[in-house]
């Protein structure tokens, strides 16, 4: 799978690296803002109580 991105993504060795540390952060903030946010009602881990 990232030698299929990389190897789509347009120009030269350093505007690979540039246009693939873009995308690690656009998928990383997508992720945090929006899918963590909508799935984490239906985590089953949320309601968790610990007596003593």
């Amino acid at each position: 799978m990232y030698t299929w991105i990389w190897r789509h993504l347009p120009g030269g060795t350093a505007a690979k690296t540039l246009l693939s540390l873009v995308l690690v952060v656009a998928v990383s903030a997508l992720l945090l803002f929006v899918v963590f946010p909508w799935a984490e009602p239906y985590v089953p881990f949320a309601d968790v109580t610990v007596d003593q």
